[in-house]
């Protein structure tokens, strides 16, 4: 059975880090697993903040409001001990990091109530740029259309049918992009959550912290775990680990991110080891709560 996601939502569960300066890009780009350095003003990039180890510490949706000035969207939960982590990198570059989440409004956008903003779905990390307001196009779910719009607090939300913002997330889960939080803060290398395959990392890009270990994770192909849509019928949690009936001494996976399904319990990114996904699953060892694995709405990309 399929659902209806259609209007729009307030976000209250993310934050927003502003970075300006005149290096503000250049300072990211040294940071960051995606290419800020080549932003243009109609584009926005997925990307993560790594640890030396190459373990994701936070995920962002940035783009520009200007040639000076950089915004970063992140999971509310997470913006302070990043805002604390990244300042530390600033060193003599010409870039100020500052909490805005007080200073915008944002919303999420799916369906056809896109169009009462944006005119049309666009696709994933185009921006456009309607006034002082900013929507960025994002991957679909379940086929729909999905945006989130970013506005200074004083301007007037987008216009349009309301969303339940509990349809927001499981959107976003049945979109199989994860927004890191602080449950699985350093569980994942980016490859193992397919930010290679939905625009996250750039292999052409200059040095980040972390970098060697993506690099060696995909052009030798170690690559053992990815991420996947799962389903279960009771209560799972982000941080859990996840187990093959057949092993159920060591966790095969964790649940990334998880959202009540309107049908019925709840749907989950679950990051998982590939030679486990043939095997009967479940949420934790003892009273383990089954999952099924769904097909993932876009394709992999390749091994190189």
């Amino acid at each position: 059975m399929t659902y209806p996601l259609n209007g729009i939502a307030p976000l209250s569960h993310l934050g927003v880090i502003r970075v300006e300066g005149e290096d503000a890009a250049k300072f990211l780009h040294g940071q960051l697993t995606q290419d800020f350095a080549l932003l243009g003003m109609d584009q926005a990039r997925l990307a993560a903040f790594l640890s030396a180890k190459g373990r994701m510490q936070a995920s962002f949706i940035g783009f520009k409001r200007s040639a000076t000035e950089v915004l970063l969207v992140c999971s509310r939960d997470l913006l302070a001990p990043t805002l604390k982590r990244l300042s530390m990198f600033v060193l003599r570059a010409k870039a100020k990091l500052t909490d805005a989440t007080a200073d915008y409004a944002l919303y999420g956008m799916v369906g056809d109530a896109i169009n009462s903003v944006a005119f049309s779905a666009q696709p994933a990390w185009t921006k456009d740029d309607y006034g002082s307001a900013t929507v960025v196009h994002l991957y679909p779910a379940d086929g729909q259309p999905r945006a989130l719009w970013v506005a200074p607090v004083s301007e007037a939300p987008p216009a349009g049918p309301t969303l339940d913002p509990a349809l927001w997330l499981w959107s976003e889960v049945r979109s199989g992009v994860a927004t890191l939080t602080t449950p699985v803060v350093e569980a994942f290398v980016p490859q193992m959550l397919n930010y290679e395959s939905v625009g996250g990392v750039n292999f052409k890009k200059g040095c980040y912290p972390g970098q060697e270990v993506v690099a060696r994770s995909q052009f030798r192909g170690t690559l053992k775990r990815r991420a996947y849509i799962a389903h279960a019928d009771a209560d799972v949690t982000a941080g859990a680990d996840v187990f093959a009936a057949s092993d159920l001494e060591q966790p095969c996976g964790i649940v990334v991110q998880v959202a009540p399904a309107p049908g019925g319990g709840v749907d989950a990114i679950v990051s998982l080891q590939i030679a486990a996904t043939q095997d009967a699953l479940q949420v934790g060892a003892t009273d383990g709560v089954a999952i099924t694995l769904a097909p993932l709405p876009y394709p992999l990309l390749e091994d190189i």
